[in-house]
């Protein structure tokens, strides 16, 4: 009996022996420490990849995409010169003929825009079958001119005052039929007829509006001309070194004539004429004349071309006797077949 109760009892103790470790390891503890929060650590940044050259670079936002590049502006091609040692032209000037300003001291005086050693080519009186020659000589050494057709003439020989066009030349007027607007018998409205027929006839020749530049033949030149110029915004041009090219005896001596003259003066406007076959023989001589001197060649052209007057454009029409068709190009109207 005695053991069964001392057996009872150790069994009670190992019992709650067991229950009293169970509760302290299992149950928390006021006097544990709270466990403390510790921020995740900062991922580190993958390897960038090679950037291929597919690959877009995106550089806008994309609530307001980046504007597209302008399109660069195109860009004429400068006209290549084959010589190399060409005269060429050494600068282009534009020339606002408002009021009609007049060049070439011979007569006008007021306004001197060349410096020293530089000259402007001037021809007279063409086109004429000398003329492609004068044309010739001028494209080998790369270098222009300004042109003064007669009316007449450029009826004659339109296709060659067009090949002075499409060279890129100045192309003004020298009175429609040469006439000396400073003789006594010229009246007022004879003298305007000289002077819009002339330049209707250029336009018709070459298609395009010439240049509103005007030289008086024989340079002889009256107030009311000079005055009519003026409303009618056209430039007058006179001379510095004139050629006398027309009574001349060769070409050597319109070469001496040019380089004496010159010489002398500096710079100036020059003037030949394209009709004159000595010239035409000379030129390739005095341009080379001129290199050497070192000279050089200064372009003038319009700022804005000459608008020929409607009732002068009709009347050259009617005067030829030919109809509105004819001033189509002659290309348009004849084309070559077979050779």
């Amino acid at each position: 009996m005695r053991n069964a109760l001392g057996l009872m009892l150790a069994t009670v103790v190992s019992a709650a022996v067991i229950a009293g470790v169970w509760f302290w390891t299992s149950s928390p503890r006021a006097d544990a420490a709270v466990p403390q929060t510790v921020a995740a650590r900062k991922a580190e940044p993958l390897p960038a990849a090679a950037k291929s050259k597919d690959d877009v670079e995106v550089t806008a936002s994309l609530t307001k995409p980046a504007p597209p590049p302008a399109p660069a502006a195109p860009v004429a091609a400068k006209p290549v010169c084959a010589n190399p040692d060409a005269l060429g032209v050494s600068r282009t000037v534009i020339i606002d003929t408002t009021g009609g300003p007049g060049f070439g001291f011979l007569q006008y005086k007021q306004f001197d825009f060349l410096t020293e050693k530089e000259v402007v080519l001037t021809f007279d009186d063409g086109p004429w079958p000398t003329t492609p020659a004068v044309l010739k000589a001028l494209a080998d050494e790369c270098t222009k001119a300004v042109f003064f057709p007669v009316g007449k003439h450029t009826t004659y020989h339109p296709e060659i005052l067009r090949q002075v066009f499409v060279a890129g030349h100045t192309v003004g007027s020298h009175t429609w039929s040469h006439a000396h607007l400073d003789s006594k018998k010229m009246t007022e409205a004879q003298a305007k007829e000289e002077i819009e027929k002339g330049f209707s006839a250029v336009k018709m020749a070459i298609g395009a509006a010439p240049a509103p530049f005007f030289r008086f033949p024989g340079l002889g030149h009256t107030q009311p001309a000079l005055t009519y110029l003026g409303t009618r915004n056209i430039s007058m041009f006179s001379v510095d070194v004139d050629s006398n090219d027309f009574k001349s005896s060769g070409p050597d001596q319109v070469i001496q004539n040019v380089m004496t003259k010159l010489d002398k003066q500096g710079k100036g406007v020059i003037l030949m004429h394209d009709l004159q076959k000595h010239t035409a023989t000379a030129l390739p001589t005095l341009l080379r004349r001129l290199k050497a001197g070192g000279y050089k060649i200064v372009l003038m052209k319009a700022k804005v071309q000459l608008e020929t007057l409607a009732e002068y454009d009709a009347m050259l029409v009617k005067d030829l006797k030919v109809p509105t068709v004819a001033s189509r190009p002659i290309a348009s109207v004849v084309q070559t077949a077979q050779e």
